[in-house]
């Protein structure tokens, strides 16, 4: 009777503790920013977390970024449902090995100006909720654009067919599908590694937004800047595990959401437009607010060329898309961003 009396007594304190577990939970997240160099996360990610937070829903955070956890591709969002990390933002295109359906968010040559992008992230929206939640178990926060992404190169270049034959880094597979149609090889690595690469040679090209690349030092090891958003905007989607989601008050949930789309949304993109522009600036001697500029040469950008985009878009990159993922994915995007842009998936 003594032994059952404790062995009860162990178990009910184990149960309080495991209570106190998910309260300290919910009163403290752990967060994952993305590229801690770049505006993003300087002027909207780590303000939002470790300010406003605090402030407006009284929880207790920790904040570090994508270059410190040092977990590649899908591995940083996979940890969230083993309870290492509350939230996380990454680009979309890391995590698309896991989840193809994730890949229609941003196929390049979709869109080349900020406001269609937009159009089409918002008829997106559902779908790449749903895929989020079946795929990583966690639920979408945000979605941001970072600067569109354009060409960096060390060797010669004055446009497309000029990259035929040459090693192209591409954040994604839709990029790398994308260059492969052109004669390129695309080689995937990671954004921290790529000025080494450009610098040795393991790479001829890249491919980010021009200021992210600017920030990064990539104008420092290249000569040429072609401005062509040939490979879409880089999306970085904001995700919190469904755990510590449903562990959230509905009244911090719903305050949550709107203070995510004030704060840290709605001004990314705002800022997104801005800094495309003056990332080629930067990078070309023009004006730069950003810091010293360089002297890369710019590569005009044609009409023609962007009519190849659209044409390797719909030759290519979407039959290749629709190679991977079932049929009523490709429906969902015809019917979203398709419609959006015009365009038809078969």
């Amino acid at each position: 009777m003594k032994l059952k009396k404790i062995l009860t007594a162990v178990i009910c304190m184990g149960f309080v503790f495991s209570c106190s577990s998910i309260m300290a939970k919910t009163d403290q997240l752990r967060v994952v920013g993305s590229w801690s160099s770049l505006t993003l996360y300087k002027n909207f990610e780590k303000p939002f977390w470790t300010e406003t937070v605090p402030k407006e829903l009284g929880l207790k955070t920790t904040m570090t970024s994508l270059g410190q956890v040092k977990l590649k591709g899908p591995a940083v969002v996979r940890q969230m449902d083993m309870g290492v990390f509350d939230v996380v933002h990454t680009v979309a295109d890391y995590i698309v090995s896991d989840s193809p359906n994730l890949a229609g968010l941003d196929l390049p040559g979709v869109t080349t100006d900020i406001e269609t992008a937009k159009k089409t992230v918002e008829a997106y929206r559902p779908a790449l909720e749903k895929y989020l939640n079946d795929d990583f178990n966690v639920k979408l926060l945000s979605v941001v654009p970072y600067p569109a992404q354009v060409l960096f190169s060390r060797v010669p270049i004055k446009g497309l067919d000029d990259l035929k034959g040459k090693k192209i880094r591409a954040s994604g597979w839709t990029t790398s599908e994308f260059v492969t149609a052109l004669g390129a090889t695309g080689v995937t690595m990671s954004f921290s590694e790529v000025p080494q690469s450009l610098q040795r040679g393991v790479v001829d090209c890249a491919i980010t937004g021009s200021l992210s690349g600017y920030s990064a030092g990539w104008g420092e090891v290249s000569k040429y800047i072609y401005p062509l958003p040939v490979g879409g905007w880089d999306y970085v989607i904001g995700v919190m595990s469904n755990n510590t989601w449903n562990s959230l008050s509905k009244e911090q949930q719903d305050k949550l959401s709107t203070l995510i789309k004030e704060k840290l949304e709605t001004p990314g993109w705002a800022v997104t437009a801005k800094e495309t522009q003056e990332g080629v600036d930067c990078l070309t001697g023009k004006t730069c607010p950003h810091g010293e500029a360089q002297n890369l040469i710019e590569v005009p950008v044609t009409d023609e060329a962007k009519a190849k985009v659209q044409e390797v878009l719909v030759n290519s990159v979407l039959p290749a898309l629709a190679a991977k993922v079932k049929p009523e994915t490709i429906t969902t995007w015809n019917e979203t961003i398709g419609k959006v842009v015009g365009i038809q998936a078969k």
